[in-house]
Protein backbone atom coordinates (compact mmCIF):
# COMPACT_ATOMS: atom_id res chain seq x y z
CA UNK A 1 0.00 0.00 0.00
CA UNK A 2 1.22 3.37 -0.87
CA UNK A 3 1.19 6.31 1.35
CA UNK A 4 -1.40 8.24 0.36
CA UNK A 5 -3.54 4.22 0.68
CA UNK A 6 -1.98 4.17 4.49
CA UNK A 7 -2.98 7.47 5.53
CA UNK A 8 -6.83 6.89 3.65
CA UNK A 9 -6.56 3.97 5.52
CA UNK A 10 -5.57 5.05 9.46
CA UNK A 11 -7.25 8.16 9.16
CA UNK A 12 -11.05 6.43 8.49
CA UNK A 13 -12.62 4.95 10.98
CA UNK A 14 -15.40 2.25 10.68
CA UNK A 15 -18.04 -0.12 12.37
CA UNK A 16 -21.20 -0.95 13.03
CA UNK A 17 -24.08 -0.29 14.93
CA UNK A 18 -23.67 -2.68 17.42
CA UNK A 19 -25.64 -4.31 20.22
CA UNK A 20 -25.74 -2.69 23.90
CA UNK A 21 -27.72 -5.41 24.98
CA UNK A 22 -27.13 -6.04 28.31
CA UNK A 23 -25.66 -3.07 28.95
CA UNK A 24 -24.50 -0.57 26.98
CA UNK A 25 -20.99 -1.13 28.49
CA UNK A 26 -20.67 -4.68 26.42
CA UNK A 27 -21.05 -2.49 22.90
CA UNK A 28 -16.99 -1.25 22.72
CA UNK A 29 -16.27 -5.40 23.50
CA UNK A 30 -18.82 -5.88 20.68
CA UNK A 31 -17.33 -3.36 18.65
CA UNK A 32 -13.95 -4.93 18.92
CA UNK A 33 -15.53 -8.43 18.31
CA UNK A 34 -15.91 -7.17 14.41
CA UNK A 35 -12.88 -5.32 13.82
CA UNK A 36 -14.24 -2.16 13.82
CA UNK A 37 -12.80 1.13 14.46
CA UNK A 38 -15.65 2.95 15.20
CA UNK A 39 -19.42 2.84 16.57
CA UNK A 40 -23.02 3.38 17.03
CA UNK A 41 -25.45 2.49 19.85
CA UNK A 42 -28.64 2.69 21.39
CA UNK A 43 -27.84 4.66 24.80
CA UNK A 44 -31.39 3.14 26.31
CA UNK A 45 -33.83 0.49 24.58
CA UNK A 46 -34.87 2.37 21.44
CA UNK A 47 -38.30 0.99 21.94
CA UNK A 48 -39.08 2.00 25.44
CA UNK A 49 -40.49 5.73 26.56
CA UNK A 50 -38.02 5.53 29.83
CA UNK A 51 -35.34 3.05 31.29
CA UNK A 52 -33.87 3.05 34.70
CA UNK A 53 -30.95 5.58 35.18
CA UNK A 54 -27.55 4.52 33.89
CA UNK A 55 -25.89 2.71 37.30
CA UNK A 56 -22.33 4.25 37.83
CA UNK A 57 -20.99 0.67 38.28
CA UNK A 58 -22.29 0.18 33.99
CA UNK A 59 -20.78 4.16 33.31
CA UNK A 60 -17.58 3.08 34.55
CA UNK A 61 -17.42 -0.19 33.01
CA UNK A 62 -18.61 1.54 29.67
CA UNK A 63 -15.04 4.08 29.82
CA UNK A 64 -13.22 1.36 30.89
CA UNK A 65 -13.89 -1.03 27.83
CA UNK A 66 -13.99 2.75 25.74
CA UNK A 67 -10.01 2.25 26.89
CA UNK A 68 -8.94 -1.42 26.71
CA UNK A 69 -11.03 -1.80 23.36
CA UNK A 70 -9.06 2.01 21.90
CA UNK A 71 -12.12 3.41 20.90
CA UNK A 72 -12.08 7.25 20.90
CA UNK A 73 -15.43 9.01 21.78
CA UNK A 74 -14.75 11.11 18.50
CA UNK A 75 -15.52 8.08 16.67
CA UNK A 76 -19.43 6.68 18.13
CA UNK A 77 -22.27 8.03 17.30
CA UNK A 78 -24.82 6.91 19.34
CA UNK A 79 -28.42 6.75 18.18
CA UNK A 80 -31.66 8.03 19.61
CA UNK A 81 -35.21 5.96 20.42
CA UNK A 82 -37.48 5.34 17.47
CA UNK A 83 -40.60 6.43 19.24
CA UNK A 84 -38.89 10.14 19.35
CA UNK A 85 -40.56 12.82 16.97
CA UNK A 86 -39.18 16.83 17.96
CA UNK A 87 -41.69 17.94 15.32
CA UNK A 88 -44.85 16.11 16.30
CA UNK A 89 -47.70 18.61 15.87
CA UNK A 90 -49.26 17.64 19.38
CA UNK A 91 -47.96 19.84 22.26
CA UNK A 92 -48.46 17.25 24.88
CA UNK A 93 -46.84 14.38 22.98
CA UNK A 94 -43.88 16.49 21.48
CA UNK A 95 -42.76 17.43 25.05
CA UNK A 96 -42.90 13.87 25.87
CA UNK A 97 -40.47 13.50 22.96
CA UNK A 98 -38.48 16.18 24.03
CA UNK A 99 -38.01 14.57 27.76
CA UNK A 100 -37.02 11.47 26.29
CA UNK A 101 -34.60 12.96 23.84
CA UNK A 102 -33.15 14.52 26.59
CA UNK A 103 -32.85 12.09 28.89
CA UNK A 104 -30.61 10.18 25.93
CA UNK A 105 -28.68 13.22 26.04
CA UNK A 106 -28.03 13.43 29.48
CA UNK A 107 -26.49 9.70 29.38
CA UNK A 108 -24.60 10.86 26.58
CA UNK A 109 -23.17 12.75 28.29
CA UNK A 110 -22.33 10.43 31.33
CA UNK A 111 -20.40 8.22 28.79
CA UNK A 112 -18.42 11.23 27.76
CA UNK A 113 -20.30 10.42 24.27
CA UNK A 114 -20.09 13.58 21.86
CA UNK A 115 -22.65 12.93 19.08
CA UNK A 116 -26.44 11.99 19.68
CA UNK A 117 -28.06 11.04 16.18
CA UNK A 118 -31.68 11.65 15.70
CA UNK A 119 -34.45 11.30 12.53
CA UNK A 120 -35.58 15.16 12.40
CA UNK A 121 -39.15 14.45 12.97
CA UNK A 122 -42.56 13.93 11.47
CA UNK A 123 -45.58 16.37 10.17
CA UNK A 124 -47.75 13.19 10.77
CA UNK A 125 -49.62 15.16 8.00
CA UNK A 126 -50.82 17.35 10.09
CA UNK A 127 -49.19 21.19 9.73
CA UNK A 128 -46.63 22.11 7.21
CA UNK A 129 -43.06 20.92 6.35
CA UNK A 130 -41.37 24.21 7.46
CA UNK A 131 -43.70 24.60 10.86
CA UNK A 132 -42.49 20.61 11.90
CA UNK A 133 -38.79 22.01 11.01
CA UNK A 134 -39.81 25.33 13.48
CA UNK A 135 -41.08 22.68 16.01
CA UNK A 136 -38.06 20.73 16.00
CA UNK A 137 -35.85 23.16 15.84
CA UNK A 138 -37.46 24.73 19.05
CA UNK A 139 -37.66 21.20 20.79
CA UNK A 140 -33.35 21.03 20.47
CA UNK A 141 -33.25 24.58 21.60
CA UNK A 142 -35.42 23.36 24.40
CA UNK A 143 -32.49 20.43 24.82
CA UNK A 144 -29.83 21.83 24.12
CA UNK A 145 -30.31 24.04 27.03
CA UNK A 146 -30.69 21.37 29.56
CA UNK A 147 -27.97 19.33 28.73
CA UNK A 148 -24.12 20.17 28.12
CA UNK A 149 -21.25 18.77 25.38
CA UNK A 150 -23.44 16.56 23.52
CA UNK A 151 -24.11 17.35 19.41
CA UNK A 152 -27.42 16.80 17.99
CA UNK A 153 -26.54 15.32 14.91
CA UNK A 154 -29.46 15.10 12.35
CA UNK A 155 -29.92 12.24 10.06
CA UNK A 156 -31.03 12.77 6.41
CA UNK A 157 -34.14 10.31 5.79
CA UNK A 158 -35.56 8.65 3.06
CA UNK A 159 -38.53 10.41 2.27
CA UNK A 160 -40.95 7.78 3.66
CA UNK A 161 -44.32 8.52 4.57
CA UNK A 162 -44.80 12.23 6.58
CA UNK A 163 -40.74 12.73 7.93
CA UNK A 164 -38.99 15.70 7.19
CA UNK A 165 -35.26 15.52 6.76
CA UNK A 166 -35.11 13.93 3.34
CA UNK A 167 -33.75 17.41 1.36
CA UNK A 168 -31.04 18.56 2.47
CA UNK A 169 -32.80 21.96 2.78
CA UNK A 170 -34.50 20.44 5.26
CA UNK A 171 -31.45 19.57 7.50
CA UNK A 172 -30.03 23.33 7.03
CA UNK A 173 -33.63 25.13 7.32
CA UNK A 174 -33.42 23.24 10.92
CA UNK A 175 -29.84 23.64 11.77
CA UNK A 176 -30.97 28.08 10.74
CA UNK A 177 -33.18 27.89 13.58
CA UNK A 178 -30.95 26.59 16.31
CA UNK A 179 -29.30 28.97 18.10
CA UNK A 180 -26.05 26.88 19.57
CA UNK A 181 -24.91 26.32 16.60
CA UNK A 182 -21.90 24.75 18.14
CA UNK A 183 -23.90 21.59 19.34
CA UNK A 184 -25.53 20.67 16.16
CA UNK A 185 -24.15 18.61 12.89
CA UNK A 186 -25.61 16.47 10.45
CA UNK A 187 -25.07 12.40 9.65
CA UNK A 188 -25.69 11.42 5.83
CA UNK A 189 -27.22 7.77 5.50
CA UNK A 190 -26.17 6.78 1.42
CA UNK A 191 -29.26 4.46 2.08
CA UNK A 192 -31.66 7.29 2.79
CA UNK A 193 -29.84 10.09 0.50
CA UNK A 194 -29.74 7.22 -2.89
CA UNK A 195 -33.51 6.37 -1.74
CA UNK A 196 -34.69 10.42 -1.57
CA UNK A 197 -33.22 11.01 -5.11
CA UNK A 198 -29.68 11.82 -4.31
CA UNK A 199 -27.91 10.01 -6.92
CA UNK A 200 -24.51 8.12 -5.70
CA UNK A 201 -24.27 5.70 -8.65
CA UNK A 202 -21.36 6.78 -10.34
CA UNK A 203 -18.08 8.68 -8.86
CA UNK A 204 -19.01 11.54 -11.09
CA UNK A 205 -22.48 11.22 -9.34
CA UNK A 206 -20.97 11.36 -5.57
CA UNK A 207 -19.01 14.03 -6.55
CA UNK A 208 -22.19 16.66 -7.46
CA UNK A 209 -24.38 14.97 -4.51
CA UNK A 210 -21.62 16.09 -1.55
CA UNK A 211 -20.85 19.15 -3.23
CA UNK A 212 -24.83 19.75 -3.00
CA UNK A 213 -24.08 18.75 0.89
CA UNK A 214 -21.52 21.43 0.89
CA UNK A 215 -23.61 23.92 -0.80
CA UNK A 216 -26.60 23.65 1.29
CA UNK A 217 -25.60 21.87 4.77
CA UNK A 218 -21.86 22.36 4.76
CA UNK A 219 -19.33 19.52 5.29
CA UNK A 220 -18.01 21.13 8.49
CA UNK A 221 -21.49 20.07 9.59
CA UNK A 222 -20.79 16.51 8.86
CA UNK A 223 -20.34 14.21 12.18
CA UNK A 224 -20.64 10.79 10.85
CA UNK A 225 -22.05 8.46 8.06
CA UNK A 226 -23.92 5.72 7.96
CA UNK A 227 -23.08 3.65 5.46
CA UNK A 228 -25.59 0.93 3.87
CA UNK A 229 -26.73 -0.15 0.85
CA UNK A 230 -30.44 0.09 -0.79
CA UNK A 231 -32.64 -2.77 -1.56
CA UNK A 232 -35.05 -0.07 -3.57
CA UNK A 233 -34.23 1.15 -6.29
CA UNK A 234 -33.44 4.93 -7.10
CA UNK A 235 -35.18 8.06 -5.63
CA UNK A 236 -37.97 4.91 -4.02
CA UNK A 237 -38.15 7.16 -1.51
CA UNK A 238 -38.16 3.73 0.84
CA UNK A 239 -36.19 3.01 3.54
CA UNK A 240 -34.92 -0.15 3.10
CA UNK A 241 -31.20 -1.34 3.91
CA UNK A 242 -29.10 -3.78 2.31
CA UNK A 243 -25.54 -5.18 2.42
CA UNK A 244 -22.86 -3.93 0.75
CA UNK A 245 -23.19 -4.77 -2.61
CA UNK A 246 -26.39 -6.81 -2.92
CA UNK A 247 -28.43 -3.30 -3.60
CA UNK A 248 -28.78 -0.48 -5.88
CA UNK A 249 -25.61 1.50 -4.56
CA UNK A 250 -22.78 0.12 -6.62
CA UNK A 251 -19.48 0.13 -4.97
CA UNK A 252 -18.47 3.14 -6.78
CA UNK A 253 -19.79 4.85 -3.81
CA UNK A 254 -17.99 3.42 -0.92
CA UNK A 255 -14.81 3.60 -2.79
CA UNK A 256 -15.79 7.46 -3.32
CA UNK A 257 -16.43 7.93 0.07
CA UNK A 258 -13.56 5.70 1.38
CA UNK A 259 -11.05 7.60 -0.42
CA UNK A 260 -12.09 11.22 -0.01
CA UNK A 261 -10.35 12.72 3.07
CA UNK A 262 -13.50 14.98 3.76
CA UNK A 263 -14.84 11.81 5.57
CA UNK A 264 -11.83 11.33 7.61
CA UNK A 265 -11.72 10.78 11.47
CA UNK A 266 -15.47 10.77 12.08
CA UNK A 267 -17.64 7.38 12.56
CA UNK A 268 -18.57 5.95 9.24
CA UNK A 269 -21.21 3.42 10.31
CA UNK A 270 -22.67 0.14 8.88
CA UNK A 271 -26.49 -0.46 9.25
CA UNK A 272 -26.51 -3.05 7.12
CA UNK A 273 -28.92 -5.83 7.53
CA UNK A 274 -26.83 -9.04 8.17
CA UNK A 275 -24.60 -8.19 10.87
CA UNK A 276 -23.04 -11.78 10.48
CA UNK A 277 -21.54 -9.92 7.37
CA UNK A 278 -20.14 -6.98 8.86
CA UNK A 279 -16.60 -8.17 9.81
CA UNK A 280 -16.48 -8.83 6.22
CA UNK A 281 -17.59 -5.38 4.94
CA UNK A 282 -15.57 -3.44 7.28
CA UNK A 283 -12.48 -5.68 5.82
CA UNK A 284 -14.24 -4.43 2.36
CA UNK A 285 -14.50 -0.81 3.20
CA UNK A 286 -10.70 -0.89 4.47
CA UNK A 287 -9.62 -2.85 0.81
CA UNK A 288 -10.95 0.59 -0.72
CA UNK A 289 -9.05 3.19 1.23
CA UNK A 290 -6.27 3.52 -1.79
Amino acid sequence: MGRFGMEAHMSKYIGAHVSAAGGVDRAPLNAREIGATAFALFVKNQRQWTAKPLEAETVDAFHANMAACGFSTDHVLAHDSYLINLGNPDPDKRRKSLDAFVDELKRCALLGLKYLNTHPGSHLREISEEACFKLIADSINRALAQTEGVTVVLENTAGQGSNVGYRFEHLAAIIDQVEDKGHVGVCIDTCHAFAAGYDLRTEAACERTFAELDDVVGFHRLRGMHLNDSKTEFAARRDRHHSLGEGHIPMDCFRFIMRDPRFDDMPLVLETIDEYLWPEEISLLRSLCG
